[in-house]
C-alpha cells in the first residue's frame, strides 16, 4: 500500500518537487472582474423564495438545508419536529433573504433577469405519473441556489424530494418514455414531458396542465441545464462555493462561526484539526468579532481559492508590469505548451478570455485572464483540432473502428432485467453506431424487442425504430445491425421498416463509406446468393444458428445447445441486407478465397481473443477488406465487459460493449471514440489498412508502426474532488493512476502516493515515464481514486483519451464520472512532455 501524506493544508504552499527541466506551476483562482460587484454574504434561503406571484398552489418550499417532513394533521405537527410557524416580520425577513441569494445566484451564472430562470423560481403545480392507476398532483419549483428543483411530498411522515439539475440527461417533450406511452392516451400527448437522469435512476414522467404550460417547462429546463453546463470551471466553481458557504450558514444570520466554517470545510471535501480551523479563522477575522461577515468572507474564499502553481507560471512570463503582453503569452505558448503560436492567436486570447475592460483595452493579459483561458477547453489536454471530424471519412468501412453496443435494448443484466428504448437513445447519444435489435413475434403479431429465451422485459419494435429514427443522426452515421428474428413477412418488414434502410443502398464492389451517410444498414442473413445488384432473393426456409445476442449455445441447457431455429426470412428484409451479410467463419484461408467484401462474421469474445494470441497479422490482414464483429461471451450475464484494446490491435472494427455497465473497460471505449468529433468512426492506422502488412502487435518487428516516444507526466495538483459519499464526516484521500493502453509493450501504469483529507485542492508534484512503441493505437487514461488501506481503492473519476491527441505543456483535465458525465468543477493540473526516442 502506497502510504499516506500527511493531511495537507488547502490554504499553504505546496511542496516543489518539480522534474528539473520543468517550472513549478501554479495561480489564484480569483473570480472574473466582470463579477467582482457581487457580494458574498450568506443570505440564507427562505421558504417562498423570490419575491412576487405565485401560480397554482401556494406551498412553500423550505430551503436547500432544511428540507424536511411536511405534517397535513393536527396530530403529524406534534409528531414532527419542524421549524416554528413564522411571524409575519419574521416571514417577510425570509422571503427578503431568499430574494438577495437569488440575485446572487443569478449574477454568478449570468442569468439576471432571465425568463425561464424566473419561470422555474416561481413553480407550479404538475401531474407525477407512475402507472396508469398512480396519477398524482406534486407541486415543483426550482430553490434559490438555482441548481436544485424541489418538489413537496404529501406523505405524512415523509421528507419532500429533491434533484440536481446537474443529474438531469434530458427533458424530452411529449410521449417519449414507456411509462408515458403505457400509462397515458395519446389525447394528452403534447401535455407531457419527461426528465430523463444520468445513470440508473428512474425518468420522472409529468403532465402539464395545458400544451402551452408543457412547453415552457421543457424550454425552461433546457435553457437553464444548458446554461450551466456552458459555465466554465470559474465559474461552476464560484457558484458551488458561494452556496456551500450558504450551505454552512445554519442559523441563516449572513455570518460565519468558527464550527460553520470547519462544516464548510467538510462540505468542500477538506478536514483540518480544531487548531488549524482556528488559525483559519483568525487569519480572517479582522474585526475580531468572533465571525466572518461581508469582505471577511470575501477574503476567507480568496485564500481558499489561491493556486499557487499558476501563480508560479503567471510570475515567469508577467515579470515587467505584472500583466501577460502579446508577446510574453506567445513566449509561454511556444516554450511551455510547444504550440506554433502567433502574436495573432496571443490578441484572440486576450480578446475573448481576459475579463478586465482596462487591461483587455491594453491588450494585456491578468492573471484571472490567463486563469480563465487555462481552463478553457482549446487550452486542455484534449487537441481542440481533434474535437471535430478532422480525419478521412471517405474510405471504405472496414478501414474504421466503430463504437459498438451489444444489446442495446436492455438497461441492465442479461437474463432478467429491463429493455427500454432510453437505452437506445443513450447509446445514440454517446456515440455508438451500431446498435442491435433482437426483433421476435409478439401478442397480435406486433413484433416486440427483448432477450430471446430470458426474463428480459419487452419493448414493442416500432416504438424502438421511432427513438432510433429520431436519434440516430444528431450525431452521423448508424448502422442497425439486425441479428434475429422468429417474424413471418410482412409483420414488420413491410410495414415498420423506417426509410432509408439498406436496400436503399447503391451496390458497389467495395465497402463504401461517404455515400451511406445518413443510412441505415442491416446486418444479417441473406436468401440465396447475392448477385446482379444484390437484390435477387425469393422466399425460402433458412436454418440459422443464433446469434450472439440470444445467448451462446455453449452456456445453454443440451437441448437446447442442439436446437436450430427455423427462420422464415421475408424478401422485403433479405433485400435490405446489402453490405453487411452474415456468414460463418470457417478460417482466413477460407475467408480470403470464398467471402466477398460485402461478408461479414461474428466472433465471441474467447474465440477472438484466441485468434488475436495466435494469429494475430492474419487477424489484421482479414480486417483489410472485411468487416468483424465481436460480442461478448455468454457466460457474462451480468452484463460485464471486456477489454476491447486487443480486439483493436487486431483491426476489429465492430467491437460491441454493453453500453449499460460502467467501467473500465467502457471508458476506454469512450476514451478511443472521444475524438474525431464523437462520430463513432475513427480511422484506423495505414499500416492496419494495408492487405500486405507484416505488423504484429505481440511480435512488434520492425515497420513503420514502430515510433518510439517517452511520456513525461507530472501530476501537480487536483481540483474541487467530489466525496465518494454524501456522508457529512466523509473526506476523500485522493490518489492519481496514469494508465497507458495498447499493444502489450505499451501497456503500463504509476499511481502517486495519497493525500491524506483533501479532495478540495490536493497537491502531489509527481513524476512519471513511460515508454510508447505504437502511439497510434495506444491511449492514456488518468483516473483519481480515494485510498483506502483496508479495502479496494472507490473511484473518484477519470479521463481517457488516445495518446496521439494529447496536448504538451500545463494542462487542466477534466474528471468524469462512473457513467461518463463530467464532474462539474471537478479536474486534474498536469504537465505533460513527449519525446521522441532516438
Amino acid at each position: 500500500m502506497a502510504p499516506k501524506r500527511r493531511s495537507m493544508d488547502p490554504l499553504q504552499p505546496r511542496d516543489q518537487h518539480y522534474h528539473k527541466r520543468l517550472k513549478p506551476i501554479t495561480s489564484p483562482e480569483r473570480r472574473a472582474q466582470s463579477r467582482a460587484d457581487a457580494r458574498w454574504t450568506l443570505s440564507g434561503a427562505g421558504p417562498a423564495g423570490p419575491a412576487g406571484p405565485r401560480r397554482s398552489t401556494q406551498v412553500h418550499p423550505p430551503s436547500n438545508e432544511t428540507v424536511g417532513a411536511r405534517a397535513h394533521s393536527p396530530i403529524a405537527m406534534s409528531c414532527l419536529r419542524g421549524r416554528p410557524k413564522a411571524s409575519p416580520a419574521e416571514e417577510m425577513l425570509r422571503r427578503a433573504r431568499g430574494q438577495k441569494v437569488v440575485e446572487m445566484n443569478e449574477k454568478l451564472l449570468g442569468m439576471k433577469g432571465d425568463p425561464d430562470l424566473h419561470f422555474l423560481l416561481q413553480g407550479g403545480d404538475l401531474l407525477k405519473v407512475r402507472s396508469s392507476s398512480w396519477k398524482k398532483t406534486r407541486h415543483f419549483r426550482l430553490m434559490e441556489d438555482c441548481k436544485t428543483m424541489w418538489r413537496e411530498s404529501r406523505k405524512m411522515f415523509k421528507n419532500s424530494k429533491t434533484f440536481s439539475l446537474d443529474d438531469v440527461s434530458a427533458v424530452r417533450m411529449g410521449r417519449q418514455s414507456e411509462g408515458l406511452r403505457k400509462n397515458t392516451e395519446e389525447l394528452v400527448e403534447g401535455r407531457c414531458f419527461s426528465i430523463m437522469f444520468k445513470g440508473s435512476r428512474k425518468n420522472l414522467d409529468l403532465i402539464a396542465s395545458s400544451e402551452e404550460e408543457a412547453k415552457r417547462w421543457v424550454s425552461s429546463l433546457q435553457t437553464v441545464i444548458s446554461n450551466r453546463g456552458n459555465l466554465n470551471r470559474l465559474q461552476k466553481t464560484e457558484h458551488w462555493i458561494f452556496n456551500c458557504l450558504r450551505k454552512a450558514d445554519k442559523n441563516e444570520d449572513d455570518q460565519m462561526s468558527q464550527s460553520e466554517l470547519k462544516d464548510f470545510l467538510r462540505l468542500i471535501n477538506v478536514e483540518v484539526d480544531d487548531e488549524y480551523a482556528e488559525m483559519l479563522f483568525q487569519k480572517c477575522d479582522k474585526s475580531k468579532s468572533g465571525y466572518l461577515a461581508g469582505e471577511e468572507i470575501e477574503h476567507f474564499y480568496k485564500l481558499l481559492t489561491h493556486r499557487e502553481e499558476i501563480d508560479v507560471i503567471y510570475g515567469e512570463y508577467a515579470k515587467a508590469t505584472g500583466f501577460m503582453s502579446p508577446q510574453n503569452l506567445v513566449d509561454f505558448l511556444i516554450k511551455e505548451q510547444r504550440e506554433a503560436a502567433t502574436l495573432a492567436d496571443a490578441h484572440n486570447i486576450i480578446q475573448k478570455h481576459e475579463p478586465d475592460e482596462n487591461a483587455k483595452e491594453k491588450k494585456l493579459l491578468s492573471k484571472d485572464g490567463f486563469l480563465m483561458y487555462m481552463h478553457h477547453p482549446e487550452a486542455m489536454v484534449l487537441n481542440p483540432d481533434h474535437r471535430e471530424v478532422y480525419q478521412d471519412m471517405s474510405q471504405p468501412l472496414n478501414h474504421y473502428f466503430i463504437s459498438s453496443s451489444h444489446n442495446t435494448y436492455l438497461m441492465e443484466d442479461q437474463l432478467t432485467g429491463p429493455s427500454s428504448t432510453e437505452a437506445y437513445v443513450r447509446a445514440l447519444l454517446k456515440g455508438c453506431r451500431c446498435v442491435e435489435l433482437d426483433v421476435w413475434d409478439g401478442s397480435d403479431d406486433e413484433p416486440v424487442i427483448y432477450h430471446g429465451y430470458t426474463l428480459t422485459s419487452k419493448i414493442l419494435f416500432k416504438d424502438a425504430i421511432k427513438s432510433i429514427k429520431e436519434y440516430a443522426f444528431k450525431v452521423g452515421l448508424c448502422s442497425l445491425f439486425y441479428s434475429h428474428s422468429s417474424l413471418r413477412p410482412p409483420s414488420w418488414a413491410v410495414h415498420s421498416s423506417p426509410p432509408p434502410w439498406g436496400a436503399e443502398c447503391p451496390p458497389t464492389f467495395h465497402l463504401p463509406r461517404f455515400e451511406l451517410k445518413g443510412k441505415f444498414l442491416i446486418k444479417g442473413k441473406r436468401l440465396n446468393k447475392l448477385e446482379a445488384s444484390f437484390a435477387a432473393a425469393d422466399d425460402a426456409d433458412v436454418t440459422e444458428e443464433d446469434e450472439a445476442n440470444n445467448g451462446d449455445k455453449d452456456e445453454l441447457k443440451e437441448e437446447e445447445k442442439k436446437k436450430k431455429k427455423k427462420l422464415k426470412l421475408a424478401k422485403a428484409l433479405s433485400d435490405m441486407v446489402v453490405y453487411c451479410k452474415s456468414v460463418h467463419f470457417n478460417g482466413f484461408e477460407d475467408a480470403r478465397r470464398n467471402l466477398s467484401f460485402y461478408e461479414m462474421s461474428s466472433f465471441k469474445e474467447p474465440n477472438a481473443m484466441a485468434l488475436v494470441e495466435d494469429s494475430a497479422n492474419s487477424y489484421i490482414r482479414h480486417n483489410v477488406d472485411k468487416l468483424s464483429r465481436i460480442y461478448p461471451a455468454g457466460s457474462r450475464t451480468d452484463s460485464s465487459n471486456y477489454s476491447p484494446v486487443p480486439l483493436w490491435n487486431a483491426g476489429c472494427q465492430i467491437v460491441a460493449l454493453n453500453f449499460q455497465t460502467s467501467c473500465t473497460d467502457m471508458d476506454v471505449h469512450q476514451g478511443r471514440f472521444l475524438v474525431n468529433g464523437k462520430s463513432g468512426y475513427v480511422l484506423k492506422p495505414a499500416f492496419m489498412r494495408n492487405e500486405a502488412t507484416e505488423f504484429d502487435p505481440i511480435t512488434l518487428t520492425q515497420g513503420p508502426w514502430l515510433k518510439h516516444k517517452t511520456l513525461h507526466v507530472m501530476v501537480i495538483s487536483a481540483q474541487q474532488l467530489p466525496k465518494v459519499n454524501q456522508k457529512k464526516t466523509s473526506i476523500v484521500d485522493p490518489l492519481v493512476r496514469v494508465q497507458v493502453y495498447g499493444v502489450p509493450a505499451d501497456v503500463a501504469e504509476k499511481a502517486t502516493t495519497s493525500v491524506a483529507n483533501n479532495g478540495f485542492n490536493p497537491a502531489w508534484n509527481e513524476n512519471f515515464q513511460f515508454d510508447v512503441y505504437v502511439p497510434e493505437l495506444a491511449l492514456v487514461r488518468f483516473t483519481v481514486e480515494d485510498h483506502d488501506s483496508m479495502s479496494a481503492n472507490d473511484f473518484v473519476g477519470q479521463y481517457t483519451l488516445p495518446f496521439e491527441s494529447l496536448k504538451m505543456g500545463y494542462r487542466h483535465v477534466p474528471l468524469l464520472g462512473k457513467n461518463g458525465d463530467p464532474l462539474p468543477s471537478s479536474g486534474l493540473f498536469l504537465h505533460i512532455m513527449v519525446l521522441d526516442v532516438e
